[in-house]
């Protein structure tokens, strides 16, 4: 039985990761930080099937210590600082976690057992000031956040990491992906829970920023299954993974109401409190590299994901306000 270490296993992907890698009969780790506030709610239904352990990406003794005691044989790095709003408010913090946290990754496999696969969970955000439509392996980053740039750091160091000291070091550059675990600060979860809450009384109002923001939008469950396949590989590589398709924040609210039978624009407030400082452009992936080699294809299509996400909702606030 292979033995995979996931940090970040509580977030969204970490969870679905989990599942799909019980599925193919590995022992899973799971590192979680040492906190009074960690959420388990993600994986509460897997959490007798998986093995939880103490550590942080700012503490690299607790990453040696894991690595020696569970002996992986695959390490996917999902943990960071994530919430690109927050990364201007905490940049330095930002940096910590989701750039240097990654050497120290690297810096543990490397000195406990460089055979280990390393998989970095790189991101789209790289690419923000985009310099050409759509975005593939080779196009150049221009980030526009601290975690863009905190990204830019994490995906380098891990190219680095694989041609200096020969580890099999991938990086995924995921574009958006989301499902109904993702965090209600996120736009998807925040229109889809939005949209529900209006739809059973409990809300009149939803208030966004910029509805002319376009993404590549994408299903979670899909994107944990090209991570696996990275790690097969007979070689590191980078791959972005992607739907190819771009879709405007309104579009995602008119499907997510349409779908509730309500008309978007009676509800939607746009709020500048919510706008960004510096807004990425269009970013649409090209994951045909992702096709030709891994043979990964998404499965779940755009409307799909938001009717997934809306229904979800909606029966998350049922239960929880006792409505039928």
């Amino acid at each position: 039985m292979p033995t995979a270490l996931i940090t970040g296993i509580t977030g969204q992907d970490g969870s679905y990761l989990a599942e799909f890698l019980l599925e193919q009969g590995y022992e899973v780790i799971g590192m979680v930080r040492r906190s009074s506030t960690v959420n388990f709610a993600r994986i509460h239904h897997i959490q007798d099937q998986i093995t939880l352990v103490s550590g942080d990406l700012l503490d690299q003794g607790s990453l040696i210590t894991i690595l020696q005691e569970y002996q992986p044989s695959e390490v996917y790095n999902l943990a960071a600082q994530s919430f690109v709003p927050t990364s201007w408010e905490q940049p330095v913090f930002t940096g910590e976690v989701t750039a240097l946290g990654v050497t120290r990754v690297l810096e543990a496999i490397r000195t406990v057992d460089d055979s280990i696969r390393f998989y970095q969970a790189s991101s789209s955000e790289m690419f923000g000031k985009v310099r050409e439509v759509p975005q593939w392996e080779s196009t150049p980053f221009y980030p526009r956040s601290p975690y863009g740039v905190a990204k830019v750091y994490g995906h380098w160091i891990t190219v680095n990491y694989r041609e200096s000291y020969g580890l099999h070091a991938t990086s995924g550059i995921l574009f958006n992906h989301e499902s109904p675990r993702r965090g209600l600060e996120f736009v998807t979860r925040k229109v889809t829970y939005g949209v529900a809450r209006i739809k059973l009384g409990l809300a009149d109002e939803l208030r966004l920023g910029n509805l002319d923001s376009r993404r590549d939008w994408g299903y979670a469950g899909d994107y944990v299954r090209a991570m696996w396949l990275m790690l097969q590989q007979p070689l590191p590589d980078d791959y972005v993974v992607a739907t190819g398709e771009t879709h405007a924040i309104r579009e995602l609210c008119q499907e997510a109401f349409g779908y509730v039978d309500l008309d978007w624009q009676e509800y939607v407030v746009q709020d500048p409190r919510f706008m960004r400082p510096a807004e990425v452009d269009l970013l649409v992936g090209d994951a045909s590299k992702a096709g030709q080699v891994l043979g990964w294809e998404p499965n779940v299509s755009f409307r799909e994901l938001v009717q997934m996400m809306v229904e979800s909702d909606l029966e998350l606030l049922k239960a929880e306000h006792g409505l039928t």
